[in-house]
Formats: structure tokens, sequence, C-alpha cells
């Protein structure tokens, strides 16, 4: 399991504001993008959009999609081209899982958020960055890592509350300029077979499950009886039995019997819709009490137990109904069967053994302005606005609203 959340009291990191590092990086970060991901050809489309506000000085909110662990790193091609400098929010366990990580973060103008509860260093820091248009500030509005690159999760509020509260400072500072949002499409191609990418990968799950190998199958059989017997083995330890019927609805099943219980000890009621949002939800009740060191270690444990479920519910829910079925979602293509492969990966190990190579698309989209003053009641607008420029982006349909598993439901 990844280390997510930290039971450290939290203190804010501050951007690095000197260009040096930056620049220095750039030497490098082809040559580490090839070795640690495999990624090795880059196209761009739409860079004038974004060198077209920088020369106008305007304050800027760079919003792309999350699908890889690689997406933080690889906005610096986009610097490298432009060029430019950039901010960008990090979340405060980067900075505390080594201490290279964290000096390398915020030397590339990372600064920290406290995703657990309301972090007012980091929003008056971002706002401020974005209203007088020192650089762009790149915001992952998902929040989370989708783990699909043909598939966008809700977009978080945040963004549009420092797009708004920076649009109010930036008229006060410089009435004639504006501050915008420009969306960013990232895909990822592969460039080798899919066979070659994932078929080593899969044959290490079934060896570490006790299974006989089974090269001889099809790879898409491969992958949906592994995945079927991990799940039931899940099923098995917190419910007690595997249980029958569609994935999807066994998942569905599996995060409620998982994550209601805890709902209904923290906030007196059962809850439904976006796991992620359930979950961090979760996190921002049980995090204080962690830290309040009033726990008995017997509590103490039985909390880390909680947050450890409640971040295999999460990884559960990020596997999109009919994601490798042609008949559900469409075309499955070789870049949708090597990420669940790799998804199977990570969740059963935290790592990933194999990096094919990879060529990635940048589109960049048109600047949307952002007006100041507080959001209207009901859908933001904003955030409407810019989830649909980064669909169009990504040439992707709006699984979001098709997946039963994330409507909204509280």
């Amino acid at each position: 399991m990844h280390r997510v959340v930290v039971d450290e009291p939290y203190k804010f990191v501050p951007p690095y504001r000197r260009r040096w590092f930056s620049k220095l990086f750039r030497l490098w970060l082809k040559p580490f993008l090839r070795s640690k991901y495999g990624l090795v050809d880059y196209t761009f489309t739409g860079l004038e959009h974004l060198r077209n506000s920088l020369a106008a000085g305007e304050g800027i909110l760079l919003c792309p999609n999350h699908s890889r662990d690689a997406d933080p790193l690889l906005i610096g091609m986009i610097c490298k081209t432009t060029p430019c400098h950039v901010y960008s929010m990090a979340s405060w366990h980067i900075f505390n899982q080594s201490t290279l990580d964290a000096t390398v973060v915020r030397l590339l103008g990372g600064f920290s958020v406290f995703r657990e509860g309301i972090d007012r260093e980091a929003l008056d820091t971002a706002v401020q960055i974005v209203a007088r248009a020192e650089r762009p500030l790149v915001i992952f509005p998902e929040g989370v890592i989708s783990r699909s690159n043909d598939r966008l999760l809700p977009l978080m509020d945040g963004v549009s509350f420092i797009a708004r509260m920076a649009a109010r400072k930036r008229a006060e500072l410089a009435p004639s300029s504006r501050v915008v949002v420009i969306p960013v499409g990232i895909r990822y191609e592969l460039l080798s077979d899919p066979e070659t990418s994932a078929g080593p990968s899969l044959t290490r799950i079934e060896q570490q499950t006790f299974w006989n190998t089974h090269e001889d199958q099809p790879l898409l059989e491969r992958i949906r009886r592994l995945g079927s017997a991990l799940l039931a083995a899940r099923e098995v330890e917190i419910l007690g039995e595997a249980r029958v019927g569609t994935i999807r609805s066994r998942i569905r099943s599996l995060i409620d019997n998982v994550l209601q219980p805890y709902e209904r000890r923290w906030f007196g009621k059962r809850r439904s819709g976006d796991v992620v949002i359930r979950v961090k939800d979760l996190r921002v009740a049980i995090l204080p009490e962690l830290l309040s060191g009033e726990l008995s270690p017997q509590e103490t444990r039985e909390r880390w137990k909680v947050l450890t479920n409640c971040y295999y519910c999460q990884t559960l829910s990020l596997y999109p109904e009919g994601y490798l079925d042609p008949e559900e979602r469409g075309q499955v293509t070789p870049e949708r069967i090597v990420e669940t492969v790799h998804r199977l990966e990570e969740d059963l190990t935290d790592r990933v053994t194999l990096r094919p190579e990879w060529r990635v698309h940048f589109n960049i989209g048109d600047p949307i302005p952002a007006e100041a003053g507080k959001k209207a009641r009901g859908e933001d607008p904003l955030l409407k606005e810019l989830r649909q420029r980064m669909l169009q982006l990504l040439r992707i349909q709006d699984w979001w609203q098709m997946d039963p598993m994330t409507t909204l439901e509280d």
C-alpha cells in the first residue's frame, strides 16, 4: 500500500522560487522519463494557447488529467517546450516519502497541500501566485491518479475556488488582465506489443497467487480470470465468502460493506456515491484522532486498519466498468490492456516491474476565463466547462456520468 496518509503534524512546505534547478533539471528530464517510465516520444498540440496567455501576462492555472504517476514530471516537457517555469500543488505525503523526493519536488516549484483538512497557507499561496501572474500554477483537478487514460474522475472544487479568488485579486492588481484556467489532456500511446508488455507481469502475478501460469491462454482471458480470483480473495477476507454476480456489482457491494460501517461510526449515517470523496471524508475524520496522541496503541492500530481498508476500497473503485469489454465501452485498446495489468500488479506489490515504451500526446486547450467572486449555487459552471474541455481534449466519453458507482446520491 502506498503511504498516502502521514501520521505527523502537518507543516506547510513553501515553494522554492528560484529557477536554476528547474533549468538544470530539463537537461536530465528526457533520459530520466525514458529510464523510469519508458516514455520515449512526445507530441504537442495547442501550445500557442499557453504561450499567448503567458505573453499577455495572465494569471494561469494549468489543469491536466492525472492517469499515471509520471504526470507531474511530464509537465516539465511542457515547460521545456513552451518554454516557461511553473509552480505546482503537491500532496503533503509526497514530502514525507524520502528526503531526495521532497527536495526535488520543492526545487521544481512544488509546495505542499494538506488534503485531509483546510490548508489556508497552501490556498493563500496558490491564490497569490495566480493573482500576481508569477508563473502558471499546475493543479491536477481529479485529486488522485485515475490510473485509466480513457476515464476522467470527478473534478475537485479547489480549482474553481483558487481561480475565483485569484481573479478577484488580479482585478485589483491589473484591471486590464485576467485569470484563466487552461485544460490539458495527456494521453499515452503504447509503442510495443501488449503481449510482451503485459504477459510477463501476468505470469509473475499468477505465480505469486500460487496458480499455474497460463501463457497458452489469450491475454484478456488471463486478466479476467486473475482479476476475478483476486476480488474473490478480498471478498473472503472481508465478507467471509466469495460472492456471485457481475464484477462491478461485487466491487460495489464489497466497498459498501467496508465503508458504510465506518461512515455510520464517524458520520452517523451510511453514504453512497463517489468512492474517492467518501474515502477522503473518512480520512479527514480519522486523522485528527491519530495526530492527537490520545489513542492507546490498540486504538492506533485499529485506526490504521481502517485507513488501510479505505485505501483498498479506493483502488477497487478505480477499475472502470467494462474497460476490457468491447460491448460495454467500445474498442479494447492495447493501452487499456497494459494499464489494467499494471494496475493489478501495483495493487498487489506496490510496484510495476515492466516499463514498455510509450509516446505521450499533450493536447492543450483554449483558456477558460475565471470570474471573480463567489460560486453560485448548484453546479459550478467553471468546473463544468473545464470537465467538458478536458473530455474533448482526451477524446473520451464521460465515464463518470455512466458509472453507477460514482453517481452522487448523498
